[in-house]
């Protein structure tokens, strides 16, 4: 049985619908085919496991999590990948084969996360590291789609230190740009999580300042006319690529909000069920030409990153103009954008089941191209450096005798 470690959490403002889309998959991976294994980071960092976090009920009271769970660590030893009690008896806790990471948003989505686990070398599933940070940055992902000829709105952007230092300037260069209605957002949050529309400067002055509040970098853009918002998840590599059916997410107000994608646009919708919550329409009714559209788009964009696994790009339509534009891309999409392919018949275990094999496929191709050499060129070299006679005087270093 394959041992399959779901890390979720995380120091990030998304930190809540990671435990929602990581609760949802681990009850409804293949308990049959797979030892699911919960490894739950906590807003400080701290790593937890056990059984019991598999139930969304657990937390709701971190205390006892945080009594009754292990604390551990993730590490290579020999050849295996283990979870290591932090306590006093550094016992191993559990041992995983393959590592799901199920996270949202910066810290852990936007290839923190997916350095450490290259670093120790477990397979894992989901984007590498270059596509998981350009997948997290929303400038990047503009500027590697228009490099590739890819439609996407007008936009510019800036640093919070450049509006700091010159506001007027920062103000200038936008209105110069774009034209209002703007939109604004933090470079690197997802979930609408200070995203703002902006009518004229007074606006735009405040949500600067919002977003400013989340982020360094700042990217404004056109606001597309005549809106139609739609959804479509790829799974695959740089390979092969599977679209899913396309959906519209209906908005309650202007903007799609944290409350329309997470809570149903209501409080009184119940607890949440990640991005099953939101009201959409599916499949979107745009037409045969745009259908085709989204979904060649789709895979372009995806190839273009690098990604791999299961990521959900959002698009944004003119409907009078029939004109399509790429919004941007999450490589780890809430609740894992499971509600896109049931409708054409694979349902979310079958799903899983697929991007584990896809991360076991690329790790295979992975280990076999060349990553270091044998010899040693530093077994002959003098330099100045003379055995540890070359530390003396080096702070901190007394003897390597």
């Amino acid at each position: 049985m394959i041992k399959v470690g779901v890390i979720f959490g995380g120091e990030s403002v998304e930190h809540e619908v990671s435990i929602i889309s990581a609760v949802q998959a681990m009850n409804k991976m293949d308990s049959e085919k797979y030892e699911i294994v919960p490894i739950y980071i906590t807003k400080d960092g701290e790593w937890y496991t056990g059984d019991f976090l598999k139930e969304i009920e657990t937390y709701q009271d971190m205390h006892l999590l945080k009594k009754y769970a292990k604390n551990v660590i993730l590490y290579r030893k020999g050849g295996s990948f283990v979870l290591q009690n932090k306590g006093f008896f550094k016992s191993v806790v559990k041992e995983i084969d393959i590592a799901f990471p199920i996270v949202h948003g910066t810290n852990v989505e936007d290839g923190v996360l997916q350095g450490y686990l290259k670093t120790i070398g477990i397979p894992f599933v989901g984007s590498d590291v270059c596509a998981a940070a350009i997948g997290q940055d929303k400038i990047f992902q503009k500027q590697v789609w228009g490099s590739e000829g890819l439609p996407i709105p007008e936009y510019t952007w800036f640093f919070d230190s450049e509006y700091e230092e010159d506001s007027d300037a920062v103000i200038k260069k936008i209105e110069k740009a774009i034209k209002y209605p703007v939109i604004v957002k933090p470079a690197t949050l997802g979930s609408s999580v200070g995203i703002n529309i902006a009518h004229k400067k007074e606006e735009l002055v405040k949500a600067i300042e919002d977003a400013i509040g989340y982020d360094n970098k700042i990217l404004v853009e056109e606001v597309i006319n005549n809106l139609t918002e739609v959804n479509i998840s790829v799974v695959g590599n740089y390979d092969t690529q599977d679209t899913s059916v396309i959906e519209e997410v209906l908005s309650s107000s202007e903007l799609l909000t944290y409350e329309d994608k997470y809570i149903g646009g209501s409080k009184k919708s119940g607890p949440s069920k990640g991005m099953a919550s939101a009201s959409r329409k599916i499949p979107a009714e745009i037409g045969t030409k745009l259908t085709n559209e989204v979904k060649e788009v789709a895979v372009k964009a995806f190839k273009a990153l690098n990604l791999s696994g299961d990521v959900r790009i959002d698009f944004l339509i003119d409907s009078k103009k029939n004109k399509v534009y790429i919004n941007e891309v999450n490589t780890i999409p809430g609740s894992l954008a499971f509600y896109l392919w049931e409708p054409i018949g694979k349902d979310y275990t079958e799903l899983l089941d697929e991007l584990i094999n896809i991360a076991v496929k690329d790790y295979k191709k992975r280990i076999n191209k060349t990553h270091s050499f044998e010899t040693n060129i530093l077994s002959g070299f003098t330099g100045g450096l003379k055995g540890a006679k070359g530390c003396k005087g080096v702070k901190g270093v007394k003897s390597l005798k």
